[in-house]
């Protein structure tokens, strides 16, 4: 409830700061006025609900009005960013009438007008454009060779997915849609990487059902994100993965065979997960041939660090959403060492998928969601 509080009057501010530069500058009156206000207030209150849903207000219900409200987060991102273009050109405007000793104010009016209403159509159309781009997660497939992989694992399919973040405006039949997807590919392992829920096991859990479905040869395993524990929920949603019948690597490794060989698949706890399910890859490797070939399943792709410390062949992650929102993808470097696809980080080849859903808005531009299907080739 504090966090809902608080983003309510943070949000208030930023609307507020909008209205001043949107409606004030540009001069509207009368009707429009109004109107442009009423739209600001709404889709406040709606964000707000947004943010509450899943974890305060029940996602049946709350989930009509969040959808449009959390979608709304991402106009006003482009918005703001818009705003203060437009600011600095207004500046520039009045700059050019000081130094000319002009009277600037009606152009500076006409400008801010006009310059507005490309801002709000361009922002409508790259929204639109967004929510249609998330809604559904398209499947992917890449090819990885690794020279420590055994020759009975060469052409081995895993199904990779992560970051759904069903609660305030994705519930079961996005799931469902996800798992006939991957069902689809008919993987020899899924990997589901973290991120899964926004919300209470209570109010989401219900949400999550279709994961049952999920089946592969060599098995269905999960490891925790960073937003399991965002609700305090933590354990109780690794749980639910359980009795889901999830296989749940808790800083644990399972030995996978085909054919003649063996590899070790690791899963450990998301890297910022708090007491008692803090990551720890050391004691999850207790036991295990350092010679034998490794993958790893951890959340977030800084993890692979410390993962090619201890010489892991490989790691899955998830959790940048490939930056999920244009222009954020440039942010994203700043924080993670990787932000989709294929890399290297030190010894350890890294994938890192953009995740099939979406946190706050349901709006993704310019990082398209997906399923990944990698196929794992032993490099001649």
């Amino acid at each position: 409830m504090i966090r809902m509080l608080t983003f309510a009057v943070v949000l208030a501010i930023v609307t507020y700061v909008l209205h001043r530069r949107l409606v004030v500058a540009t001069r509207l009156s009368g009707t429009a006025r109004h109107g442009a206000d009423l739209v600001l207030v709404l889709f406040w209150a709606a964000a707000v609900i947004g943010i509450g849903s899943g974890e305060v207000l029940d996602p049946s219900w709350a989930r009509y009005v969040a959808y449009p409200g959390l979608t709304w987060l991402a106009a006003l991102l482009y918005l703001s960013l818009g705003a203060i273009v437009l600011a600095l050109g207004a500046l520039v405007v009045r700059i050019a009438g000081r130094l000319s000793r002009r009277d600037t104010s009606r152009a500076r009016a006409t400008f801010l007008r006009r310059s507005t209403a490309v801002l709000v159509l361009g922002t409508v159309a790259a929204v639109a454009y967004g929510v249609v781009e998330a809604a559904t997660p398209r499947v992917t497939r890449t090819t990885v060779e690794l020279s420590a992989l055994p020759p009975s694992f060469d052409g081995m399919r895993v199904g990779l997915v992560s970051d759904l973040h069903v609660g305030p405006a994705r519930g079961r039949a996005f799931v469902q849609g996800v798992v006939d997807s991957l069902m689809a590919e008919k993987p020899d392992l899924i990997i589901v990487a973290g991120d899964l829920v926004d919300g209470t096991v209570d109010l989401v859990g219900p949400s999550l059902e279709p994961l049952s479905q999920l089946s592969a040869p060599q098995g269905v395993v999960v490891t925790s994100g960073n937003h399991e524990f965002y609700a305090g929920d933590g354990g109780a949603w690794l749980d639910l993965y359980d009795s889901l019948g999830l296989t749940v690597l808790r800083n644990e490794t399972l030995s996978l065979d085909r054919g003649v060989d063996s590899i070790d698949l690791v899963g450990i706890e998301d890297l910022t997960a708090p007491e008692p399910y803090e990551p720890d890859l050391a004691s999850a490797l207790e036991g295990t041939d350092p010679d034998d070939f490794q993958l790893l399943v951890a959340h977030q792709p800084k993890q692979a660090v410390e993962a090619s410390d201890l010489g892991v062949d490989m790691q899955v992650s998830g959790h940048t959403h490939g930056g999920q929102i244009w222009p954020i993808v440039y942010l994203v470097p700043l924080q993670q060492p990787s932000v989709e696809g294929l890399d290297t980080v030190g010894r350890t080849t890294l994938f890192t998928t953009r995740g099939a859903g979406a946190w706050g808005p349901p709006v993704r531009i310019g990082a398209p969601p997906e399923i990944s299907v990698l196929e794992l080739r032993t490099a001649r």
